[in-house]
């Protein structure tokens, strides 16, 4: 019988995939869509997904950056907080999703071209897409269809505004080897330097308007991209999705589909990744439901910082003085920069 049936050929899915074959698990994932899917993706990996993706003997292509920047849209201050524990990495999503499926198949795992809908368990078993496993994974996403399948995705917090994503290629030199965050009235600017001739921008914002409008709002950025774009635009979001718990019997979830705070402070995929492990390591070890406190454990301070960030942004006196702030106590940015490394 299959071990683990994952839902989704994404980073998340693919990662647990790999950890399950390197811990002797049969491991099967189901995903429909082609290899490599592109999707709204700051694309920058902290030094701790770097660490991680190295140790699953995964090799990634792109550029190494050394820590956070921020910067007032107003009044150009910066503030910096460098990474003590090693550089992070810009990588295309589309990269790293195709050196995790080489990685993967490599370690024999297979990949089958199937959507997962109803999802039937049993005493001993999980049966979804005609395929019965001991546990089904569910890596499927933001708006992962076997958590609302399972009612298991937590209703929105009134009167918090929905946050939305977009991010788009430009075909310039980076220049930094710092990822900037560039914050305005309304929403901030992630640029994340890709490769020697390219940098990636991602918009957080709560409007839903194009990009180009977006961008606008930082006219510094704006006249130094115009002309540059070379990539359609992907969006994402609602951004805040939550999940009522992480494992419902025989089903675990993993990634963004196992509740997902904001892209604020970029740590998605190197929770995703160590998130993976942990999922692997209960289930080989016969103790599938304590990784519902070791995703608690490890998510604790990537969603104690996100949630404060969004809690200063959300109020017009709090929410200039980010910057200011971070540039006056550079001691305190750059650990907290380093809290997520």
């Amino acid at each position: 019988m299959i071990d683990l049936l994952i839902a989704g050929g994404g980073p998340a899915g693919l990662a647990t995939a790999i950890h399950g074959a390197l811990a002797g698990l049969e491991v099967v994932v189901a995903e429909p869509r082609p290899t490599p899917i592109d999707k709204a993706c700051g694309e920058g990996l902290m030094p701790g997904a770097v660490r991680r993706l190295h140790e699953l003997g995964v090799p990634v292509a792109g550029q190494p950056f050394r820590g956070i920047r921020y910067v007032d849209g107003v009044s150009g201050l910066r503030a910096e907080g460098l990474f003590r524990s090693g550089p992070g990495l810009g990588a295309r999503r589309t990269d790293l999703q195709a050196a995790l499926a080489e990685r993967a198949a490599q370690l024999g795992v297979r990949v089958l071209p199937q959507r997962v809908e109803q999802v039937r368990q049993g005493v001993d078993h999980v049966t979804a897409a005609g395929l019965t496993a001991r546990y089904l994974v569910a890596a499927d996403g933001l708006h992962s269809p076997v958590r609302r399948g399972l009612g298991l995705t937590a209703p929105a917090t009134p009167r918090r505004p929905a946050r939305y994503g977009l991010r788009r290629h430009f075909a310039v030199e980076p220049w930094s080897d710092l990822v900037e965050v560039h914050w305005s009235a309304r929403s901030e600017a992630y640029i994340t330097p890709l490769a020697p001739d390219r940098i990636g921008v991602a918009v957080l914002t709560t409007d839903q308007a194009p990009f180009d409008e977006q961008l606008a709002r930082f006219p510094h950025l704006a006249d130094r991209l115009n002309g540059y774009a070379d990539t359609p635009v992907r969006g994402a979001g609602p951004l805040r999705q939550g999940a009522r718990v992480r494992v419902a019997g025989r089903v675990l979830f993993v990634g963004d589909a196992a509740g997902y705070v904001d892209a604020l402070t970029g740590e998605g995929l190197a929770l995703a990744v160590t998130a993976a492990g942990e999922l692997v390591r209960c289930v080989k070890e016969g103790r599938p439901q304590a990784y519902e406190q070791a995703w608690r454990d490890l998510s604790r301070s990537y969603r104690a910082l996100t949630e404060s960030l969004l809690w200063a942004r959300r109020r017009p006196r709090l929410s200039p003085r980010i910057v200011p702030l971070a540039a006056r106590l550079p001691r305190v940015f750059t650990g907290a920069v380093n809290l997520l490394a």
